[in-house]
């Protein structure tokens, strides 16, 4: 039997910014207050992460310009990683640097070759505001990378230059969901 709730049991599904949205560009403001809004909040990223089906959201994709992000997401050895982070910083990468095919729900249904490391620690706070280190490899420490990103005003095609980026931007033109 399962102890505790399932996160995002208690959140709503919340819409989706998508890329061009201003809060999507912006850096996030550091959180504060570790009350019930944080916990309703990351509630609810949990509860829209999954209806997107993704592995990992930041409050800005929501709407809300706050330093937090949830994850479920697994690593190269498929090892499930589930958790949330306030005020992450990215502490470290390392490893190699590996190019490999990144999406994101803010650019649905689009991934584009983002080089990441292979390795990375996060430092931050949990919803109640104890300290909590995160470390990942593979798939996970992409995630990880990605997340920190979005809450900078930093999304994965940012990091795209030449043809990469060039291609990309196609895709967003034509894709069905561009305002």
């Amino acid at each position: 039997m399962r102890q505790g709730s399932i996160p995002g049991a208690h959140g709503r599904v919340r819409p989706l910014g998508l890329l061009g949205d201003p809060v999507l560009h912006a850096p996030c403001a550091e959180v504060t207050d570790f009350g019930p809004q944080l916990a309703a909040l990351v509630e609810d990223l949990f509860a829209t992460m999954y209806a997107a089906h993704g592995v990992g959201l930041a409050a800005n994709q929501v709407g809300e310009a706050l330093s937090v992000f949830v994850y479920d997401c697994p690593d190269d050895e498929d090892e499930r990683h589930l958790g949330h982070v306030v005020n992450p910083r990215l502490a470290e990468t390392g490893g190699v640097e590996v190019r490999g095919p990144e999406g994101c729900l803010s650019l649905p249904g689009l991934e584009a070759g983002t080089e990441r490391y292979d390795e990375a620690v996060v430092t931050g706070f949990t919803v109640t505001g104890e300290p909590v280190t995160v470390r990942g490899t593979g798939f996970f420490a992409r995630c990880l990378q990605h997340e920190c990103d979005h809450l900078e005003g930093r999304i994965y095609a940012d990091r795209l230059t030449g043809r990469r980026h060039r291609k990309l931007m196609r895709q967003v033109a034509r894709a069905s969901w561009r305002r």
